[in-house]
């Protein structure tokens, strides 16, 4: 499969694209939304970082609860219930005078259900579409992440100028309800792919086991570090350009839709082994030009280029695929999107706590460095693995060790 005519015949993936098309960009405008909100009620760039990635953080939570319900519960009652309550709870999120604590409560709350979000959304994309389509399906999907996260900050912007952060947070919950509508009345009835129960113990047994393989360790550090430590670079846009942090987000997300498209469309397959490292390292090595804290058309610059390497991401995910067995597929995607949006979450903590104590041209500046030297630890153990080693095939499903 490799045009996108082939994809969008495909049973199941428009609605589902348009179901994650959706959430993103309700994702993009209430992070927005709230990230403003706090910054001005607060004046704190760890604060503003912590509202706008912090939720990435509790992604851990729900990695060690509810992963394993990713393959034990049927996809289509999953993702229109779990857009309901990301709708209810952004709403929440819009009471005038709610405390900050509240806020970061609910945050946690949606965080933590978002774990099992990923896992759902992926596993069924993996699925629908056989084996060969997996790139190219998920380079649409993340183009179409992109380009939400485009429209998304851009909209937000006018919104949050237009009718407030609290107001635009009204709109983010109702496009919240829409992904909802979008999965319940799009998508088809499909058993759950594994049987049995899920649990906690289920979960922490499945992480074991999807850890224990060195390849898949060495893929996973290599999805979740390098770039946790670059969206805290993005944390700071707020606090680095107030009045345009909203222009920074967008050229960042048209350089991800750049790469992506290039990646997922026009690279051959036996390109991509070589073309991982040289992206890899293009996500961290332009943002150290934050260190001489220039000014906004350099920086846009920076960023959309930067922002092409997380095309890096997709051969990372191809290869992820490779060393997971079926059965296991939504739980594996499930523990890579949570343990990637954590680390952004960690990424965003330590970037606002240094731009506390310096200044968040500098900030970027040493987590770019950190984002490099991780990269370069990691390289020769992505590579040092054939690229034909598999996963040994499990009987039983996810939960048996």
């Amino acid at each position: 499969m490799r045009t996108y005519h082939e994809l969008f015949r495909q049973p199941e993936f428009t609605p589902l694209f348009l179901t994650a098309s959706v959430k993103s960009a309700a994702q993009t405008v209430t992070g927005l939304a709230l990230g403003v909100l706090i910054y001005t009620s607060t004046g704190s760039p760890l604060l503003s970082s912590l509202a706008m990635f912090g939720p990435s953080l509790a992604q851990l939570v729900g990695a060690s609860t509810l992963l394993s319900a990713a393959d034990r519960v049927p996809p289509r009652a999953a993702l229109a219930g779990l857009g309901l309550i990301f709708g209810v709870a952004t709403a929440v999120q819009a009471i005038p005078g709610l405390p900050v604590g509240a806020a970061f409560s609910v945050l946690l709350v949606i965080g933590t259900l978002a774990s099992l979000n990923g896992g759902v959304t992926y596993g069924l994309l993996n699925e629908i579409l056989a084996k060969e389509g997996f790139l190219i399906g998920r380079s649409v999907m993340n183009m179409a992440n992109g380009a939400m996260q485009i429209c998304g900050f851009a909209v937000g912007g006018v919104l949050v100028a237009a009718l407030s952060p609290r107001g635009a947070l009204l709109v983010g919950a109702g496009l919240y309800l829409a992904s909802a509508g979008f999965a319940r009345f799009g998508l088809g009835r499909r058993a759950a792919r594994a049987t049995g129960r899920a649990s906690v113990a289920a979960t922490w047994r499945t992480n074991a086991l999807l850890w224990s393989s060195k390849p898949r360790r060495y893929v996973y550090l290599m999805l979740c570090v390098p770039n946790g430590l670059i969206v805290g670079c993005e944390s700071l846009f707020v606090p680095y350009a107030p009045e345009r942090a909203g222009l920074l987000f967008a050229f960042a997300a048209a350089g991800m839709l750049i790469g992506d498209t290039a990646v997922g469309r026009f690279v051959p397959r036996h390109w991509r082994t070589r073309g991982g490292p040289p992206l890899r390292l293009l996500l961290a090595v332009p943002y150290l030009l934050f260190f001489l804290e220039p000014g906004l058309p350099v920086a846009l610059g920076v960023v959309l280029v930067a922002s092409v390497g997380f095309a890096a991401t997709l051969l990372l995910q191809e290869r992820l695929m490779e060393l997971t067995p079926d059965e296991l597929s939504g739980h594996a995607l499930g523990l890579h999107t949570s343990g990637m949006l954590a680390m952004q979450g960690v990424g965003a903590a330590l970037a606002g706590g240094l731009a506390e104590v310096t200044s968040p041209g500098t900030a970027m500046g040493v987590m770019a460095a950190a984002s490099v030297l991780v990269t370069l630890g990691l390289e020769r153990g992505v590579r040092g693995e054939g690229p034909k080693a598999v996963a040994p095939r499990i009987s039983g499903g996810p939960g048996v060790g």
